[in-house]
């Protein structure tokens, strides 16, 4: 870089607002100033204007600039021989100036020493040190044990060039070996695993430490996002963006990746910002309008296709028109009550490029569960995108996400999840108090889960009955409820009601064929009601669900003996 003092490496601007930078600190002389660099490998700039014309479709961050500023700069990772260029007049660290009863430590070579410990040449200066103890704080933030150099303990550093710097190798932002103390190295030595740091905190540190210009951050991070290295690079674009907040460009660098992460909701927040900075930015636009595909929103998808100039994508387009037929035949199909075809096209919706909306996914699980599919239903929202109840409010707005909190309380309930299914109910009431069907099912939630915990509690006492007339209760509000009919059969299995309690877990394996609590019961009924067949029907179905389940192995063995037995008294 074409400048490396200390002062410029950390931008350490308190210190410099505190002590100034003309009337304490000697001046450097015109030998020694900063050396200019050549442009490494002859690397071309280009412009960053964001209406620049293109040949291509890039879906990364932005990696030009602007080539007029002299400020800008092509930054290049150091490679292993690299060396610092550093200042030979430095002003010595606070607590190294003479005083009358110190001494000076001599200098030998290109070597400093503060405190009895090694110092590189790059380091010295109050930057330095302040750099030096940013690398302490997250050492010891880590729990390796360590001391600051500072109290007297000798340092460690890692491999050095001739200058007694650092060496830094390419794409890694910590220096090699991260100064470590004698403690720490003779644990690597004798087999202990040393923690390592997280990449993204390294390079969040290294900008943090180094406070270099947001333009030299944004290209690092550029430089990360084509390695595949997007949570450094989402480090180094938010460090570029609390420098400069104002600039569109690193919104929308950091927009990508968002989305690389799969976090794509705050992708769309972020790529929102630039488009407000700079409301003609097209890059932006085109990558607003790839999101919205994503998440289900075709016609704004195509309004911000329409923005993108130079920069659309015709793909995105084709796939908000496909997007857009499939929903208008959703919309048709739910008007109809036609629940087979909704299910069908929000299926083609999703595969149209829809793969992460929740109000799509909602949708095809409404329509299975008025199919009385509840296993499907179930299904259908796992694989649905995982976002905050926050995150989808500020997208879809309350009205919208209060109708999704429905389905998936509803859902949730049929599946046995009592606990998250009144969470979602209460939700959806309290973000659209106008949704009469949210209040509906919260009510009903309400009465599910409360007759559930009575049956649960009379059964533990042994009052089979009035557990029946419990569970009974919460069927009133939820007659399709698996868990309810299934507790209700193991009542009637206790009072050898076998018949009923047959009925019931037929009734509960109907809604939730995977139900393997209400498939053991009814295998129990058909062993005590003497239907040995049916019985080891179901015990081979759940052996191979329960390979261990010591119960399921010995009635499907005793259903065979007594099976081979009344056959051999037919004979």
């Amino acid at each position: 870089m074409g400048d490396m003092s200390p002062e410029k490496r950390s931008g350490c601007g308190l210190l410099n607002a505190v002590f100034g930078r003309r009337s304490i600190w000697p001046r450097r002389s015109t030998s020694t100033g900063s050396l200019q660099m050549q442009n490494p490998n002859n690397v071309p700039r280009v412009p960053s204007t964001p209406n620049s014309p293109k040949t291509y479709y890039w879906d990364g961050p932005d990696i030009a600039q602007k080539q007029s500023s002299p400020a800008d700069r092509i930054i290049a990772r150091p490679g292993p021989n690299h060396s610092k260029v550093s200042s030979q007049n430095q002003t010595p660290p606070v607590h190294q100036q003479i005083h009358p009863n110190n001494k000076r430590t001599p200098n030998v070579g290109n070597e400093k020493y503060n405190g009895g410990r090694k110092v590189p040449q790059g380091a010295t200066g109050i930057s330095g040190e302040l750099e030096s103890m940013i690398l302490d704080n997250q050492r010891s933030a880590a729990g390796n044990v360590m001391s600051f150099g500072s109290l007297g303990n000798v340092r460690q550093t890692g491999s050095s060039n001739n200058n007694g710097e650092e060496e830094r190798q390419p794409g890694n932002y910590g220096a090699k070996g991260n100064l470590v103390n004698k403690q720490e190295r003779r644990d690597e030595e004798e087999g202990g695993v040393a923690e390592k740091k997280p990449a993204a905190a390294a390079s969040l540190c290294r900008a943090i430490s180094t406070r270099m210009d947001p333009e030299e951050l944004k290209i690092l991070g550029n430089e990360d996002y084509k390695n595949g290295r997007f949570a450094e690079a989402l480090a180094l674009y938010e460090a570029a963006i609390s420098i400069d907040p104002n600039k569109a460009s690193y919104r929308s660098n950091k927009s990508a990746a968002l989305s690389a992460l799969g976090r794509l909701l705050e992708a769309v927040f972020e790529c929102r910002e630039a488009i407000r900075i700079e409301p003609h930015y097209q890059r932006a636009h085109n990558r607003l309008a790839t999101l919205y595909v994503r998440l289900g929103e075709a016609e704004t998808a195509m309004y911000h296709y329409k923005r993108a100039g130079q920069e659309g994508d015709p793909d995105v387009m084709t796939k908000a028109r496909n997007l857009q037929l499939h929903l208008s035949k959703c919309t048709e199909a739910k008007k109809q009550r036609d629940w087979n075809s909704l299910v069908k096209e929000s299926g083609l919706a999703i595969s149209a490029g829809a793969d992460s909306a929740p109000q799509i996914f909602a949708l095809k699980a409404e329509a299975l569960i008025r199919l009385h599919r509840y296993h499907d239903a179930d299904e259908t929202m796992k694989k649905a995108p995982k976002f905050s109840v926050d995150e989808c409010t500020k997208f879809l707005g309350p009205v919208g996400n209060a109708a999704l909190l429905v389905i998936q309380a509803q859902v949730n309930m049929a599946a046995g999840r009592v606990d998250e299914a009144r969470e979602a109910a209460e939700n959806a009431a309290r973000l659209d108090s106008n949704n009469k069907e949210a209040s509906i099912v919260a009510m009903k939630m309400r009465a599910v889960a409360s007759a559930r915990s009575k049956g649960n509690e009379l059964f533990k006492g042994g009052r089979f009955s009035e557990a029946c007339i419990a569970y009974g209760e919460g069927l009133d509000h939820d007659p399709y409820n698996a868990v309810l009919l299934s507790n209700r059969a193991a009542c009637r299995i206790k009072l050898e009601q076998y018949e009923k309690a047959f009925e019931d877990c037929n009734a509960a394996l109907t809604f939730r064929p995977s139900f393997t609590k209400a498939r053991l019961r009814r295998c129990d009924c058909l062993f005590k009601m003497g239907k040995l067949e049916a019985c080891i029907q179901d015990c081979e179905v759940l052996v191979k669900e329960l390979p261990e389940n010591e119960e399921v192995c010995s009635m499907l063995k005793e259903a065979k003996v007594q099976l081979s037995k009344l056959q051999g008294n037919g004979k």
